[in-house]
């Protein structure tokens, strides 16, 4: 090989060198700028917030959706926007029984509120809704109020994100727009969420602006399917009301007792009574209500109804042990699902009295 031949073969490698070494330059040029977007731009963006918050969702990471979601300042609004005007169209208050009402709501809001951004953590962390346990001052009624009841009229438990809408962002604030869905009724509606940047750069979601609406939206149509299930029910309620009222009189009958025990005679008398006329009378009962056609707004009461029925028939099973095996271990059982059936029942009667007066809202279809 002459001289000028490997000259030029030298040439041509050296330029085939210095086109992967810039083209090695660019890559790496590219890389530093996408990290440096990342880490300093992209990561520090509303943008990324909600994205992490989906994914906190989905890999239930309460830790890290607690950090991009303001749970105690969503809740505190959320809850002032639930309880606004709650009874300003009911005709049974008198004025100062309403403003009496209000203030109640108002010294319970620091544990209700609190409570209920514990109860999203929760749902965050394994998936399902809990309602509170043990010694927590939420279980039951123990502030006065139906725990359950409430967080079913937030909404909040039937309500599906379906995507974001849109997203504008205003310096160190930003109005998204996200598409939700209200299961029962399949009612489509745009949630406007307001988020902040905190201090440290990162972004959370801070309240929900239109939550209020939301309600206002939700709520007349569930009431409206509601009160159709409730007319279309009444008169199996009316009729065994009837029935039940009279097997009532004849257990307190056969249970009367000077000396506060039951004699053999009575034992077999009640067995027989419930066994045969009560526990069948409550699953008719329910028989003859799930052959009605649930509305969708009235799901949840008619499964608070069958709820009721079910503890109801399994409260008497441990009663009638209680009566042949003469163990006070079923009659404790038998009283415990007893409180249970009679909360439910109660929760019943606050949705069809709740039905009733709204009624009177303007804005019920």
């Amino acid at each position: 090989m002459d001289d000028y031949t490997w000259e030029q073969m030298l040439q041509q490698r050296n330029r085939r060198s210095q086109r992967r070494f810039l083209a090695c330059c660019l890559v790496l040029a590219c890389l530093i700028g996408t990290l440096i977007w990342y880490v300093g731009f992209y990561r520090r963006s509303p943008e990324f917030a909600l994205q992490q918050l989906q994914t906190a969702v989905a890999e239930q990471d309460a830790e890290t959706f607690a950090y991009y979601m303001n749970l105690e300042t969503l809740t505190n609004r959320a809850y002032d926007d639930l309880t606004r005007d709650l009874f300003a169209y009911d005709a049974s208050l008198t004025p100062k029984t309403k403003v009496m009402f209000e203030r109640f709501y108002v010294t319970i809001k620091p544990q209700l509120a609190g409570g209920t951004a514990e109860t999203i953590r929760q749902r965050v962390a394994d998936g399902h809704w809990s309602l509170p346990s043990g010694t927590d001052i939420l279980q039951g009624r123990q502030l006065g109020i139906d725990y359950e009841r409430f967080l079913e009229r937030s909404q909040i438990r039937n309500t599906t994100f379906l995507r974001i809408e849109s997203l504008e962002r205003q310096g160190a604030s930003a109005v998204v727009t996200v598409l939700v869905r209200e299961d029962y009724t399949q009612t489509e509606f745009p949630l406007t969420l307001v988020m902040e940047q905190a201090q440290d750069g990162h972004w959370q979601v801070v309240y929900i602006e239109n939550y209020r609406d939301y309600l206002d939206t939700i709520a007349p149509l569930q009431n409206g399917d509601i009160a159709q299930y409730i007319e279309a029910t009444q008169p199996i309620v009316d009729k065994y009301n009837v029935t039940l009222r009279a097997l009532q009189k004849r257990f307190k009958r056969l249970a009367r007792t000077e000396t506060g025990e039951l004699t053999s005679l009575q034992r077999e008398a009640l067995q027989t009574l419930l066994k045969e006329q009560v526990v069948p009378a409550v699953q008719e009962r329910q028989v003859e209500l799930d052959a009605i056609d649930v509305p969708a707004g009235a799901q949840y009461l008619a499964r608070q109804r069958q709820q009721c029925t079910e503890t109801t028939v399994k409260a008497w099973e441990h009663f009638i042990r209680g009566l042949a095996e003469d163990k006070v271990s079923e009659f404790d059982k038998a009283e415990t699902l007893h409180k249970q059936e009679l909360a439910i029942d109660l929760r019943v009667e606050d949705i069809i009295h709740h039905t009733a007066v709204s009624k009177n809202m303007p804005n019920l279809p």
